[in-house]
This record gives structure tokens, sequence and C-alpha cells, in this order.
């Protein structure tokens, strides 16, 4: 018997990067998917977001391995479409027993540089779209009196980073949010952590250089972050982190912060 047989995760970005390697190794651990990203291009932040081509090869890949998934085109800002998806998946997956708030952008761009524009779209997709996508899981872990919530938050939920005022608030809002919600629903038996990686092998990676004329060598080099000798991260070691958080194995870890971050914190 494979470790998530029977659970359902509902999964956010889901259509690429860190979202589509945790949707794919939960499927093949046993587990039904529904997949939410907004699949289409946002004018912010201006590098390319993972394509409506990409949530179907995901639905492929996923049925391929003998799992049920429902694919969900929409923006986490938009509260009517996450409640939809929510109720949808309930009503045909019959319960949801993970949610990964895994939806986010990144950026560049000094504080009094930043337009309201830019730091609204920051703060709603990576801070306010976990929270309306809670607001909505929410109820039905606590009809069921259990669940896990992972919310994907970064090394910039824990400390600061210039130039990435914004990202760095909707961060540690997130450390805050996953905190509260601990709080609140660990008398119905439901567990609440964040994970907190370096920077990941994505295509986040590849858009935020190119949104700075270079590349992500270049970056990682210039940055000189990590403690342990590499620039970045796999999408693998945060699927890692997030099974274990998912999974029986962590039953009494809730209101933790999981660290990923090749040891860039300790330096």
């Amino acid at each position: 018997m494979a470790e998530f047989d029977g659970k359902v995760a509902f999964i956010t970005g889901a259509a690429h990067g860190q979202g589509r390697a945790v949707a794919l190794a939960l499927a093949r651990a046993g587990a039904d998917l529904a997949a939410l990203d907004v699949a289409r291009p946002l004018s912010y932040p201006g590098y390319r977001l993972a394509g409506a081509d990409e949530l179907q090869t995901l639905q492929t890949e996923v049925e391929a391995l003998g799992r049920r998934i429902l694919t969900f085109a929409a923006d986490v800002r938009d509260e009517t479409a996450v409640a939809a998806a929510v109720q949808q998946t309930a009503t045909e997956l019959g319960r949801i027993d993970i949610l990964f708030n895994n939806a986010g952008i990144a950026a560049y761009g000094l504080a009094h540089e930043l337009s309201e524009e830019q730091w609204d779209a920051m703060l709603d997709i990576n801070l306010k779209g976990a929270w309306l996508t809670a607001k909505h899981v929410i109820p039905l872990l606590i009809d069921q009196q259990r669940g896990v919530i992972i919310n994907n938050s970064s090394v910039a939920g824990l400390r600061g980073f210039g130039r990435m005022s914004h990202y760095t608030a909707s961060k540690w809002g997130l450390t805050g949010l996953t905190k509260a919600l601990a709080i609140e629903l660990a008398p119905y038996g439901i567990r609440v952590n964040s994970i907190h990686p370096t920077g990941v092998n994505t295509p986040m990676n590849d858009g935020l250089a190119a949104l700075e004329g270079t590349t992500p060598e270049a970056i990682a080099e210039r940055s000189a972050g990590n403690l342990l000798p590499v620039p970045w991260i796999e999408p693998e070691d945060v699927v890692e982190a997030v099974l274990f958080l998912a999974s029986d194995r962590a039953r009494y870890v809730t209101g933790t912060q999981l660290v990923i971050d090749a040891g860039l914190l300790t330096r």
C-alpha cells in the first residue's frame, strides 16, 4: 500500500516547478490530486509562467500513474474561482486531506521604486491567495477532524532581502499565517507548517535571471548565499520536505518552519 493511498491533495501553482514536482510525487505515492494554476501570462512579474499546455500534460502524467486528477486554470486571487475549485474537488474526489499552498511569484525592485500595482500583485498572489485557498479548504478539514496544510514560504520569510521588499513581506506574512492557522486548527487535529527553500532550480529561477539580464549562475555567484557549495537546490529537495510534512511521520509536527536552505540562514 502506497503512503498516500486514499488521500486527496489540493495544490496551487501546480503546472510547473515545485508544484508540479510535488504533484507527481504525491501521485506516485498514491494520492489523487486537484491541480490549480493560473496557466496564463500575467503582466507582473513579466517572466514566463506556466501555460495551459503544462496543466494538460500534468493531467496526462498523473492519469498515466493510475491516479485521478482535476485541473483548474484559475488565479488564486479570484475567490469565486478558488471556492468553486475546492467545492468541485470535494464533490468529485470526495475529500481534501492535503493543501499545498505553492502558487507564488518573485521579482526585484527597490521598495521606494515599486508601483502600488506591483506591491499589490506580489502580496495578493503570495499571501492573500494562500489565505483564500486555505479559507475554503479548512471547513472540509474541520469536518474530517484531520488534515495538513503546507505553505511554501522561502528563506525570505525568515530574513530580509534587499531589492525584494514586497516578496520578503509576502513570505514573512505567510510564515505568520502558518503560525496563526496552526494555533486555530490544532483542536481539530489539523497540522499547519511552512517550508523555506533557498533558490530552487525551476522556471522561476530562470525568469528572475532573465529580468536581470543575466543567468541563474551569475545571480547565485553574486549572492554567495548558500553555505553548502551549491548554487541552488532541486525541486526534488522540496518534494522530500513536503512529503514528510504531509505524512503521518510528521503527525506531531505543526506550527513549524522547515528550512531547506543549503545553510543560507546560517551564514
